[in-house]
């Protein structure tokens, strides 16, 4: 796409959005949250179009950056990839220079400094048995959640799930799109096939949509649902359960069925097979958990002899 010296920011976004999914392959929602980011901040440096990306200087960026700090430090550093991303796309049209690149404040975050965040058995028991049947859309509620705690799923891979991808004779899930850019093969839990069942039996919508999760209710009913549905039924179901979860957001489920892989004596290679983890580094963190391990590499506490 030829981009003009003024543009709309839509036109900018497009040409954007673009060249990210030719030159990185960016899944979608990785997609919009950039886009969000670069949106935000040249609306906010330039103002209403016609825009003119040429007098977008460092100090903007600073600015927006600066307004940005009440999130975490991870999600301070994926605002910084972001910006990042937008910038040399600049640069590729000739509107742009390395100054607005190095404006970008560091953000201190060491990667596993901190303990995996996930639920306790007692906390998970207590999700896993909150589901009342008053509740609107509680069976497809309770398989969603069922998949996330036993298959430790990314919300977008639960919202992806097809009928098909159900092999019910192999008592197997197969996912199609992980990060990893591979497909995946799991075991699927009784309890979650169950759950599985008893939605797609009693309580699923008449629609002809091959995915498994549907909405329920107006104008899209039987339409597939989205991530941010998964998310809303983890949100209601910690909150029945009277749990503040120690992670926001459906990867709480994640983080527990990791945790409680590790504390059988599962490998971290394994873990990070199952959960899709495109690098060890990733599951890393989870070593912490395995404290007989770290009881074998920890140094003895030298003697003090007076």
């Amino acid at each position: 796409m030829t981009v003009p010296e003024t543009w709309s920011l839509d036109v900018l976004i497009e040409a954007f959005e673009q060249y990210q999914r030719r030159t990185r392959g960016l899944r979608d929602q990785t997609l919009h949250y950039y886009s969000s980011l670069a949106r935000g901040l040249i609306r906010e440096a330039l103002g209403d179009d016609p825009i003119d990306v040429r007098h977008l200087g460092p100090s903007d960026v600073i600015r927006f950056v600066g307004a940005s700090s009440r999130f975490s430090p991870r999600t301070m550093k994926t605002v910084g990839t972001a910006l990042r991303s937008l910038f040399r796309f600049l640069r590729t049209k000739g509107m742009g220079d390395e100054r607005l690149e190095t404006a970008i404040p560091a953000v201190a975050h060491w990667r596993l400094s901190t303990l995996p965040r996930c639920l306790s058995d007692e906390q998970l028991a207590r999700v896993l048995a909150s589901f009342e049947s008053s509740t609107p859309c509680v069976l497809r509620n309770r398989a969603i959640v069922f998949c996330l705690a036993t298959l430790g799923l990314r919300p977008g891979e639960v919202a992806e799930l097809r009928l098909e991808d159900l092999d019910w004779r192999q008592g197997t899930i197969h996912l199609h799109t992980r990060k990893t850019r591979r497909g995946a093969i799991l075991p699927l839990p009784h309890v979650a096939g169950r759950a599985i069942v008893n939605y797609l039996r009693r309580e699923r919508p008449r629609t002809g949509e091959r995915r498994v999760f549907v909405q329920h209710r107006g104008e899209r009913r039987g339409a597939p649902i989205s991530r941010v549905v998964v998310a809303d039924a983890v949100t209601r179901a910690l909150r029945r359960a009277g749990i503040e979860a120690p992670l926001s957001g459906a990867y709480v489920f994640r983080h527990t069925v990791a945790s409680r892989m590790v504390r059988r004596g599962v490998s971290l290679k394994e873990v990070g097979d199952f959960l899709g983890h495109r690098s060890l580094d990733t599951t890393t963190i989870y070593a912490k958990l395995d404290l007989p391990a770290l009881h074998e590499v920890a140094l003895p506490w030298p003697e003090v002899t007076s």
